[in-house]
């Protein structure tokens, strides 16, 4: 049974790519609805999927949070996801879609909220915007302040995973893009402009042609301004996007036992673990500047188990009593790759480079 795919608004949700894409569940804004109604509808999620993954953007108001966080206590379900993205609302959209992709395939919830995090890096979304004076979602310089005043002045804006903020024009700065296949998606507002499909696609190698959906709702408020066209380009490939979740190793959440990959779980926020310390080893002293406390090289070697004691004779290979051979101890692990963190950017592994998971945790312990 899949995990379902639950949505805070209509808007954030993209036609299947295919017929075997589940769909996403839209969980009613607040306003004007009860409490208990709320309940009943992600009961009824939960009884027929299971497990719930929400995706709320931070940009949603404060009252659909609160919401959400009221209708999973009063459940008191450990089976609800809240996944947080900062994303634009396209950017979102396209988001949701992959997590719905992968969500017919055969991942855990626990993964499949987690891998929320890991997919943000790999879309790149922005916008081309009229005007960049009410902006306040991505850092805007005062040069692109004053240069917004001039008539006609257009900027084209990247939210992520870079932001970037470039005027058009000539001799522009190109805006940085992805250095693997996507495909760009578009939603035009009311501003007039084909920069994004005669310029930005070539530049961005993009793979087919491009798409367009209606502008999201929350789109204006989120750019501040109504003259826009938004775009996104992202991994269209399924089999691409499986390989990306599951090459990233698995952990288990030390505090609900949920699968995850990367740093936190998604489904209580628990950060990882970090790795338990080596044990300690006996050590032999030092043969320079031996105290007068200190064992003659004879005795070290009685001490760690090296051979019977003197006069009590025994079959060979035996030791005394609690002591026995010291194994060998394996060398220090080498550098141990960090699982993929909140601001951490995943290596560029797609195309002709396959992707890596960071190597295993090396612990050592006495025989």
């Amino acid at each position: 049974m899949p995990t379902a795919i639950a949505v805070t608004g209509a808007d954030l949700v993209l036609p299947p790519t295919d017929p075997g894409t589940p769909n996403a569940a839209v969980l009613p804004p607040p306003e004007g609805r009860p409490l208990d109604a709320s309940v009943a509808d992600m009961q009824q999620l939960l009884a027929r999927y299971g497990h719930v993954v929400v995706v709320c953007p931070t940009a949603a108001p404060a009252a659909v949070e609160r919401r959400l966080l009221a209708v999973r206590g009063l459940l008191e379900s450990d089976r609800i996801a809240l996944v947080r993205t900062d994303l634009p609302p396209l950017g979102t959209a396209v988001l949701v879609r992959q997590l719905r992709q992968l969500a017919g395939c055969d991942f855990s919830p626990g993964v499949l909220a987690s891998a929320a995090r890991l997919l943000a890096h790999y879309i790149y979304a922005g916008a081309v915007l009229g005007s960049v004076a009410r902006l306040d979602r991505v850092p805007v310089s005062l040069g692109s302040h004053l240069k917004g005043w001039l008539p006609g002045a257009h900027f084209a804006v990247l939210a992520g995973p870079t932001p970037q903020i470039v005027r058009l024009g000539n001799g522009e700065t190109p805006l940085a893009g992805p250095e693997f296949t996507t495909e760009l998606l578009l939603a035009r507002g009311q501003l007039q402009t084909d920069w994004p499909t005669t310029t930005l696609a070539p530049r961005w190698r993009i793979g087919g042609p491009v798409q367009e959906a209606p502008l999201p709702d929350s789109s204006p408020g989120w750019w501040g301004t109504a003259k826009l066209v938004e775009f996104a380009a992202y991994l269209p490939d399924l089999p691409v996007l499986y390989q990306l979740v599951s090459s990233v190793r698995r952990e288990t959440c030390h505090w609900c036992g949920m699968d995850l990959i990367g740093d936190r779980c998604g489904f209580c926020a628990a950060p990882l673990a970090p790795p338990a310390p080596p044990e300690p080893t006996l050590r032999a002293a030092a043969p320079a500047g031996r105290g007068p406390g200190a064992l003659t090289g004879r005795q070290e070697a009685r001490a760690l188990g090296a051979g019977p004691q003197p006069g009590a004779p025994g079959p060979a290979g035996t030791y005394p009593a609690g002591l026995g051979p010291i194994a060998p101890q394996p060398g220090p692990a080498g550098p141990q790759s960090e699982a993929l963190g909140a601001g951490d950017h995943p290596t560029r592994a797609l195309g002709p480079s396959p992707h890596t998971a960071p190597a295993p945790h090396t612990t050592r312990a006495l025989p």
